[in-house]
């Protein structure tokens, strides 16, 4: 079989890209917006191939989904890549080339919704729709640096799309910030009974508490990955700095049902999903794809209820985890594999892969993963946050929270994450607050970031401030403390962390606040200006003048790192 002329170039993500857009309606709520979908879901004239040129078919309607997005005004620029028949977890096992990360070209973009997710972190379209089994519409989220909004299985029609597994799957949406992925998710969302596994939910329309719970698995493996294990670390800080508590599960019921996935019976529904064809043309499917089907073959149904029943005694037994936390925190993908690697070890390292993903759908939770980091080697990091069913929207807003608070670029593009904004279907937290602006000793993990957290307060952004301030290191201050300072000439961007501060509890706040600090207006990056610490200026005079280190954090480093050089030398 032919491997497309581009493999591992930017136009592998396209299997059809339309000479002219299937235009939306004039109006509604994602009129305007560009979009694209896998090519295992259906649009009218089109050929669905699912990766698979041999399984071509033509249909003479738009698949559910795709209709509710064009009535809600967004184009359809074309569709995208994907392993084939949705089996598969890195985007390397379709005839039409391997897709690559949008960050490395050296890399996997993750699967199988491969195509999906380079089209958006590249800035080619606005979102784009993937699906879900085993984590195809999370890990390739994670892999570029997008955000991938997993629903409660059955809030999305499945009308008009190739299942990998029929009952364990979804469509999944691909975006850059979480503000848009829930928009298309409440555009595309309500039951249809031309799918018989589509359902009427009542989601969640509280957020989480300002103060939560959030479960971390207890035994965890990210394959020799180092940089990856601390990206994690540094996650779980982030969302304490959120309000989060952490708080640690057994992990091993959940690795079992995942396991169930690929090693049970179960595997059985992926033939089942294309039994027709693979039965008359099994000599059309690549490999390890045709293994894998074939190997649904070989068990009878006896061997699918026993499977069945296995996994609801697991749902059985992790059910009273939910009584004990609000939300699940895992690593969207434990590690990033290059193209070279998965053609060499494709079936292991596709399993790795899926560590922290395959029970998901299985056990019928929610899911969104959201950008975390971007490692020294460029390469981004991702994190997931799991519910139960009909979470989706409040897992969505402690998700932009966290995804804003990183400070990341949307994508791959370099472009600044827009202002977070009130999600629609959610109502918002009947706690008053006031944003606050801190640079010194207040920084999450900085000595005195206590004094915000116990009162409440939520991390909602790092950025920094407009290209006009100076930092300089107060003497005498204990722990260590910086005067900040508008500067008219010469100026520099000093790194800050925006607070959400209950209002009841500004006051005890302030209060702690010793002279010569002070609240006052601070200048952001985008222009806007905040509440925020700054210093009279009688205070700086012989003070060292710290700004080319860009912030508070870094001179810290830099004075530790200093002192660890000057005690290894010898006397």
């Amino acid at each position: 079989m032919m491997v497309h002329e581009e493999n591992g170039s930017a136009a592998a993500a396209w299997i059809a890209r339309f000479p002219r857009p299937v235009p939306g309606a004039d109006t509604g709520r994602l009129a305007g917006l560009r979009f694209a979908v896998k090519d295992n879901i259906d649009v009218a004239g089109v050929p669905t191939t699912a990766a698979c040129p041999a399984f071509e078919r033509r249909p003479a309607q738009h698949s559910a989904v795709v209709q509710k997005l064009l009535d809600a005004g967004a184009s359809l620029l074309g569709k995208t890549n994907l392993d084939q028949f949705a089996c598969g977890l890195n985007g390397t096992r379709s005839p039409y080339g391997e897709v690559p990360n949008a960050f490395d070209a050296r890399y996997i973009s993750g699967g199988s919704s491969s195509g999906s997710a380079y089209v958006v972190a590249a800035g080619e379209v606005d979102f784009a729709l993937g699906t879900d089994t085993a984590g195809s519409g999370r890990v390739p989220a994670g892999l570029n640096n997008i955000v991938g909004l997993k629903p409660s299985r059955g809030l999305l029609s499945a009308f008009g799309v190739v299942p990998a597994a029929q009952s364990a799957d979804c469509v999944s949406i691909f975006a850059r910030t979480v503000a848009l992925a829930v928009d298309v998710l409440l555009a595309a969302a309500g039951p249809d009974a031309r799918d018989p596994y589509s359902r009427e939910l009542a989601l969640r329309s509280e957020p989480f508490a300002p103060a939560f719970r959030f479960g971390v698995p207890d035994t965890l493996s990210f394959f020799g990955d180092a940089a990856a294990e601390q990206a994690f670390r540094d996650a779980q800080l982030r969302l304490a700095a959120l309000g989060g508590t952490a708080v640690e599960i057994p992990y091993a019921p959940l690795a079992e049902a995942a396991g169930l996935l690929y090693e049970s019976a179960l595997v059985a529904e992926r033939y089942a999903a294309v039994r027709g064809f693979f039965d008359a043309h099994s000599a059309e499917v690549i490999e390890p794809v045709r293994g894998i089907l074939e190997s649904g073959r070989g068990y009878n149904a006896a061997d699918v209820f026993e499977a069945q029943t296995r996994l609801r005694a697991i749902a059985q037994q992790v059910e009273p985890m939910w009584r004990g936390i609000d939300v699940l925190l895992v690593p969207t993908a434990p590690t990033h594999y290059t193209r070279e690697q998965m053609r060499a070890d494709p079936v292991v390292l596709n399993r790795n892969l899926g560590a922290y993903t395959n029970f998901v759908n299985l056990l019928d939770y929610a899911a969104i993963s959201v950008p975390s980091a971007l490692g020294a080697d460029g390469l981004p990091f991702g994190i997931t946050l799991i519910g139960p069913c009909g979470s989706d929207l409040a897992l969505a807003e402690l998700g932009q929270r966290y995804h804003h608070a990183t400070g990341l670029p949307q994508g791959a593009t370099g472009l600044p994450l827009p202002e977070p904004r009130l999600l629609p279907g959610l109502g918002a937290s009947t706690v008053q607050t006031m944003p606050i602006a801190v640079v010194g000793a207040h920084l999450s993990g900085m000595p005195l970031n206590g004094q915000l957290t116990e009162r409440g307060a939520t991390l909602l952004r790092a950025t920094t401030t407009s290209p006009h301030y100076r930092l300089h290191a107060l003497p005498g201050t204990v722990p260590p403390k910086p005067g900040l300072q508008r500067s008219t000439a010469g100026g520099a961007a000093i790194a800050l962390e925006v607070w959400s501060v209950p209002v009841a509890q500004v006051g005890s706040f302030l209060a702690l606040i010793p002279p010569p600090l002070g609240l006052g207006s601070v200048e952001l990056a985008d222009g806007g200006w905040v509440h925020g610490f700054i210093c009279e200026g009688h205070a700086l005079a012989g003070a060292e003048d710290v700004s080319h280190h860009g912030g508070w954090r870094a001179y810290i480093a830099s004075r530790a790192a200093a002192a660890g050089s000057s005690q290894a030398i010898p006397t």
